[in-house]
């Protein structure tokens, strides 16, 4: 028998080899190679950031204003370039509102959105909510490759 202390570990705090992996970006590094990117520090840690909460519409302000508040030091230009090279690459969908506001979002399969015009808050419609009977057709030599609508709401007045 041993001298050595035993240090009992609770279940709780025991994680999946999936979960480690995860935690040390190991996921998110084959996530960036897989598309092409290369996994440098600034990107796994806003990998981090947008992928570990879910399915969610962010903008570049917005990131940046939580990278800050994680302790990490990037300017928004660094956000910037990083989100474009993300929906370049297929990790996340660009979505341009109106004039230079654009938004990304982590779910990249073809779907509609609100978006609150009184809180600036994007959010997205139901799946087979929206129907067309048809679409104009494209211009000579062009071709449609997707149809993005965003509903414009606000609180009622009154």
């Amino acid at each position: 028998m041993s001298n050595h202390p035993v240090t009992m570990i609770p279940a709780s705090a025991v994680r999946p080899r999936e979960a480690q992996s995860d935690a040390r970006g190991g996921d998110l590094k084959a996530k960036l190679r897989n598309a092409g990117l290369r996994p440098t520090v600034q990107r796994l840690s806003l990998s981090r950031l947008l992928f570990g909460k879910g399915d969610r519409h962010v903008s570049a302000e917005a990131l940046h204003a939580e990278a800050r508040e994680a302790g990490l030091s990037m300017s928004l230009s660094t956000v910037y370039n990083t989100l474009n090279q993300f929906a370049g690459a297929g990790l996340l969908r660009e979505i341009a509102v109106q004039g230079p506001r654009t938004y990304f979002h982590t779910r990249t399969s073809p779907h509609h959105h609100f978006m609150d015009e009184s809180t600036g808050r994007m959010f997205d419609a139901a799946d087979g909510s929206v129907e067309f009977s048809r679409l104009p057709a494209p211009p000579e030599g062009m071709e449609i490759v997707g149809c993005d609508v965003i509903i414009r709401i606000r609180p009622k007045k009154g």
